[in-house]
């Protein structure tokens, strides 16, 4: 694979794989697992099975951090993984998997705002890019509120044998989740994803104090580990509902950390680290303006899978966010263009004074010699 194609398939890796976990942790929040345990079984498991692989991979380096820097990774996971993804997972509970991967597409104009803010992004209006960077995070914004605040004609499921049910009645007949909720806690979501994006904002700054992606990614996974245990505690104090039952919601803990790498291909786990990865390569702007597409695959899905209703506004919302996706994209290439093509200026620029300074000094000193 070329190295220049590396960044996005990456990124839809990354999409394809949080699109099955939005399906089938919806599939297990119907059956009735708590949020907060599924959270932490989720994390704890993940980290069981990267911490090994880190120190098997790192026995003769071992990175030390400093405490400033643990504080910093620990602050960070916080923020970003405890409390955006438990916020998330309620308000998934609450409405559709279709709504969560919707209110996932805001992530491009959060990180656009937050990037501008830090200075790690630079928009120049006048310029192509600029405008398309503009534009794109325009259509996001319109996307999810046509989403939000448009119904429309519902669509019947694709699907009418349904591979999750959590009740025996029928696809298509469930319903439908009143307009005020539906608002609500679609806006919960765009708050859970503030932090999410507040996490992929702070990524590069933390791989500049730790290098090692795998290791910052299992400190990362560590610490939410026991983030996530307090907050279950508080939340869920009968440790007789911890108990986990061979249902959908042990599907859903081991999609979230184990697949088909082997034994240790996780969501939690790799997920994390690709998108790391993916952040590092072409930076936080151009891993979230992938987000859309996980919204497109998650369409289909719920509606094969868990039988969801879809409604006109959530295809027109979803066209307007494809449209922001690949005007970003175009944007952001339009703009790495440009950096090189000024970047080989400035080089040829410096290669030609550099061979013109010796010609200049062999006439200054002939001049003096005369």
């Amino acid at each position: 694979m070329e190295a220049s194609m590396k960044p996005y398939c990456l990124a839809v890796i990354v999409q394809l794989i949080y699109t099955g976990l939005f399906v089938i942790s919806k599939a297990a929040f119907n059956q009735g697992i708590n949020t907060y345990i599924f959270f932490f079984y989720r994390q704890a498991v993940g980290s069981v099975l990267l911490l090994p692989m880190a120190l098997l991979q790192r026995k003769h380096a071992r990175p030390v951090m400093s405490s400033r820097v643990l504080f910093k990774i620990f602050f960070c996971t916080l923020i970003g993984i405890t409390l955006g993804v438990n916020l998330y997972n309620v308000s998934l509970k609450f409405t559709s998997a279709t709504v969560a991967s919707a209110a996932d597409s805001s992530i491009p104009a959060i990180i656009f705002f937050m990037a501008v803010l830090l200075r790690m992004e630079d928009v120049k209006v006048r310029s192509s890019s600029g405008i398309a960077k503009v534009t794109g995070i325009a259509l996001c914004l319109a996307g999810v509120f046509t989403i939000a605040f448009f119904t429309g004609p519902s669509i019947s499921p694709v699907n009418h044998h349904l591979a999750f049910a959590s009740d025996p009645a029928p696809a298509g007949s469930k319903p439908v989740v009143p307009k005020g909720v539906w608002i609500k806690w679609t806006f919960l979501m765009v708050v859970a994803n503030m932090c999410w994006s507040l996490w992929i904002v702070f990524q590069p700054a933390l791989l500049k104090d730790c290098t090692d992606k795998m290791v910052l990614t299992v400190t990362q996974c560590l610490f939410s580990t026991v983030q996530s245990f307090v907050v279950a505690v508080v939340a869920e104090r009968d440790f007789s509902k911890w108990k986990l039952r061979f249902d959908i919601s042990l599907l859903a803990i081991l999609y979230s950390t184990t697949g088909c790498m082997l034994k240790s291909f996780m969501v939690t786990g790799v997920s994390y680290y690709l998108q790391t990865w993916c952040i590092e390569m072409r930076g936080p702007m151009f891993f979230a303006a992938w987000t859309p597409l996980c919204f497109v695959f998650t369409i289909f899905c719920s509606s094969f899978f868990l039988g969801e209703i879809v409604h006109l506004g959530s295809i027109l919302g979803g066209i307007l966010l494809v449209g922001s996706l690949y005007t970003m994209l175009w944007g952001k290439s339009k703009e790495v263009k440009t950096d090189n093509v000024t970047q080989d200026t400035e080089k040829a620029e410096h290669k030609k004074s550099a061979e013109s300074y010796p010609k200049e000094q062999h006439h200054t000193t002939a001049e003096v010699k005369e």
